[in-house]
């Protein structure tokens, strides 16, 4: 029997800490719940929302249907001559995971310290920092197929990861349940710390030959410099991805902005959305309960009393800005609900 309760307010389980509620809410810490869950919802034709820690979503209104919030754990590992194959269910801590791995001597995913949010999370934004995303590691997907109703496993290229974007976002979004992920990882170490914000702060430890345990912590305290604790300050995060431009207009905004930060990529450039925020005189900005970061303009806060509305008219009025400014369309990163 599913003990499935009724108008659970989602404050806590949303790290950007808006107060709406749930007309249906159930914490599932068995997969076999799953399938019974989505039965439910499809008798009641209930929409379904999935949460793993609420870190990289905006739920911008009351929710009418079913959310699961998915608390599945475990971690098994399969070793192999110089690897070794990690699988991790999808409520597992995904920093937590890191940190094993690391305690292990399993390498690949280091520069992926301190993201916050689950396991199971990850493959759905194809998480990614300092060098490294998780589709240089993702091996398959497990979970339970919505439309077809049944367990199955997804290669990594049926994923169809992209930048901060995948098959769950996509054709299979609210049809897929990720119950865990695997990855396969090494047993010797292969730094990377090309990454500009990387490297000087190695620099700047005069660390010269990094250990993957040191750049896991270099990592973390970078990310803790820029980026605010949610149980501080309630946010997601970045809130806007990098955008990307064709190589004719990086070239025409670099001539007009000669100190924009842009970055070449194999199908464009990719600009620093922060920058341009910081240019636009967005960063430390604050209008009613909602603004962006001091220190990191791309980060919205929710100062306690924010609403879904406050939230989205603030970025809307932010991409409206940019795209006047550098004739630049921003997309947030984030879920929205």
């Amino acid at each position: 029997m599913l003990d499935i309760r009724e108008n659970v307010s989602l404050q806590e389980f949303n790290t950007l800490a808006l107060n709406v509620f749930a007309r249906y809410f159930f914490e599932a810490n068995n997969a076999v719940q799953i399938p019974a869950l989505f039965d439910f919802a499809d008798r009641h034709q209930l929409p379904v929302l999935l949460l793993g820690d609420g870190s990289n979503v905006v739920i911008a209104k009351d929710f009418s249907g079913l959310v699961v919030k998915i608390s599945l754990f475990g971690i098994s590992t399969e070793e192999h001559d110089d690897a070794v194959i990690v699988t991790a269910a999808a409520g597992e801590n995904w920093h937590q995971l890191v940190t094993t791995c690391l305690h292990n001597g399993y390498y690949g995913i280091e520069n992926l310290a301190l993201i916050p949010g689950t396991v199971g999370a990850a493959p759905i934004q194809n998480i990614g920092a300092y060098g490294v995303e998780l589709s240089d590691v993702l091996v398959s997907v497990s979970g339970w197929d919505r439309q077809h109703k049944n367990w199955c496993h997804l290669e990594k290229d049926q994923c169809e990861l992209a930048y901060r974007d995948s098959i769950f976002k996509r054709q299979k979004k609210d049809n897929f349940v990720i119950t865990a992920v695997t990855l396969k990882l090494s047993k010797q170490a292969a730094i990377k710390n090309s990454y500009q914000a990387l490297q000087k702060s190695l620099e700047q430890q005069s660390i010269t030959q990094p250990t993957p345990q040191q750049i896991a912590d270099t990592v973390a305290a970078v990310r803790k410099s820029k980026l605010p604790d949610p149980s501080e300050l309630a946010n997601v995060g970045s809130f806007f991805k990098n955008p990307m431009v064709s190589c004719e207009q990086a070239k025409q905004l670099l001539e007009e902005f000669p100190g924009m930060v842009q970055y070449s990529q194999s199908t464009g450039v990719k600009l620093a959305a922060g920058w341009l925020l910081e240019q636009a005189g967005w960063k430390g900005k604050r209008i009613g309960n909602v603004g962006m970061h001091g220190q990191q303009s791309l980060v919205l806060i929710n100062y306690g009393k924010a609403s879904g509305s406050d939230v989205l008219e603030l970025a809307d009025a932010i991409k409206s800005d940019i795209l006047a400014t550098f004739g630049v369309h921003l997309t947030i990163e984030p879920m929205v609900i």
